[in-house]
């Protein structure tokens, strides 16, 4: 007869390559005695406490299955039909397909398997032994009559299903988490990478311009220019920098085409004149918006054998000057981003804030910048709506899975509007989308933990649940209208503290 210690000279020779043979494992040759079996259910922590009686019955009516290493105790998508007893060794499920529970383990002295009352219709992997394994498996057509003999049962399954509730929710919330880190990050490096590159990009020009500036001011000094030409360039340089100026803020910037031509038409301006490498004169000077009746100035107050020193000294400090300015533009823009995302973040501060919500939707805004090159935004902000106590961090956490639903509704390409306003007693938050609405047979599942439309892997179904927890944390309440072209979510938040805490 086998004991608890000897069982394992019940299991069939190991063979080589046995993992890839797929044992399965299965009864013993001789059944164990009631006793032995007993000793090992008293190992189960969530069956402490049964009378002898209520052990000796899942003994009596148990079945036992034996395995070597490696062996397979059921395959994924099989049909769950046991409760399982681990009564020695170890079981890992591993999921192939889905979800992020990607590694199951089961260790001797646990309740595992489906249980009464659970919903559970097939196992969501597969799970094989890792050293010798020994279970016993209660069948679910035994449940009502295990749960009559032994009353406590039905407490005690229903424990073990909380408890798989709460580590599954865990570990998927925790998850949604890191995808959402994953995304900000990406969305932060994409818009750092620009104007990062463009500062270096500049910053490495600005030494050889500079030095062929020096270049220039020193040629242009030794052609002993009198006082009189001096006089008239500098007035000249004045001047030409005042009408561009002018002429920049009244049509704003210039559409690519339109530089190429005016290049083209300064390139043959500088060939009548006689300018050697008018190439590299006229790109600086087409940028500037500089027009050409001002090079005929410059032409009228300059000798011949001036011009072409002068238009090149103009030319590289208008060159130097705009890698400067696009220095300064693109670092102004890296210390906007790390604001916005310290904002967004809410670092360094504590945790219930007046959140000004058409500031703490900009924040959320400047995030998905990436995404927004073909979406048409429209900010209905009401000034007079004052800021409300809130968790300033979570409800960004809204804002970005709200913003993300529309855009991924509209593929990126569509119009957006967010708006807030007074409503009664408390904050209306709405984002609007253009895309094709929410299915009116979806529509009362959408806030439900795990439930989503999207392709396996490409969400969880836990940001709408997040939307509702949170809003609800700050006793405030969700609503949705859909119909195809309009989409909108609200949000309605207390403005007094005292009723949202």
């Amino acid at each position: 007869m086998a004991t608890l210690n000897s069982y394992e000279s019940l299991l069939p020779a190991q063979q080589p390559n046995q993992a890839d043979q797929s044992v399965m494992a299965g009864p013993p040759a001789e059944p164990t005695p009631i006793p032995e079996i007993v000793a090992a259910l008293r190992t189960v922590a969530q069956l402490d406490g049964l009378t002898e009686q209520e052990y000796a019955w899942l003994a009596t009516h148990g079945t036992e299955r034996i395995g070597p290493d490696r062996a397979i105790l059921f395959r994924d998508n099989d049909p769950a039909h046991n409760m399982n007893f681990i009564l020695r060794g170890e079981v890992q499920v591993r999921r192939r397909h889905a979800g992020n529970v990607a590694l199951f383990i089961g260790r001797a002295g646990s309740m595992t398997g489906k249980l009464p009352f659970s919903r559970m219709r097939n196992y969501g992997g597969e799970g094989f032994a890792v050293g010798p394994v020994w279970s016993l498996d209660v069948p679910d057509t035994l449940f009502s009559e295990m749960l009559a003999a032994i009353p406590s049962m039905a407490q005690r399954c229903v424990g073990v299903l909380l408890d798989r509730v709460r580590e599954v929710t865990r570990i998927e919330q925790q998850s949604e988490k890191l995808n959402a880190l994953g995304k900000l990050a990406a969305n932060l490096s994409h818009e750092l990478n620009n104007p990062a590159s463009a500062a270096q990009r500049c910053a490495a020009s600005l030494f050889g311009e500079l030095r062929e500036y020096g270049e220039q001011k020193y040629r242009l000094g030794n052609l002993c220019l009198s006082e009189q030409e001096i006089a008239g360039y500098r007035a000249w340089v004045q001047n030409a920098r005042a009408r561009m100026d002018a002429y920049s803020r009244s049509q704003g910037p210039q559409s690519p085409l339109a530089i190429t031509d005016r290049e083209d038409s300064i390139v043959r301006w500088l060939t009548a004149h006689h300018v050697p490498e008018p190439w590299n004169i006229a790109p600086a000077l087409s940028e500037t918006n500089i027009p050409i009746d001002l090079l005929d100035e410059l032409a009228n107050v300059t000798r011949p054998e001036v011009l072409p020193v002068a238009l090149a000294t103009v030319s590289r400090s208008l060159r130097v000057e705009r890698l400067a300015e696009t220095v300064v533009d693109s670092t102004v823009r890296i210390f906007d981003l790390i604001s916005a995302i310290k904002d967004y973040s809410y670092m360094d501060q504590a945790p219930i804030q007046d959140v000004d919500l058409a500031q703490s939707l900009e924040n959320t805004l400047v995030m998905f910048n990436s995404r927004l090159k073909n979406i048409k935004v429209e900010l209905n902000f009401d000034p007079d709506l004052p800021p409300i106590s809130a968790y300033g961090s979570e409800l960004n956490q809204v804002w970005t899975a709200l913003i993300e639903n529309s855009l991924e509704s509209m593929n990126d390409l569509g119009t957006l509007r967010l708006v807030t306003k007074l409503n009664g007693s408390m904050a209306l938050v709405e984002v609007w989308d253009d895309g094709p609405g929410i299915d009116p047979k979806i529509r009362s599942r959408i806030f439900e933990p795990f439930f989503t439309t999207k392709a396996p892997g490409r969400g969880l179904g836990l940001g709408l649940d997040a939307v509702q927890r949170i809003v609800s944390k700050h006793s405030g309440f969700v609503t949705v209208e859909s119909k195809p072209g309009a989409t909108c979510f609200q949000i309605r938040l207390p403005l007094d503290r005292a009723q949202a805490y």
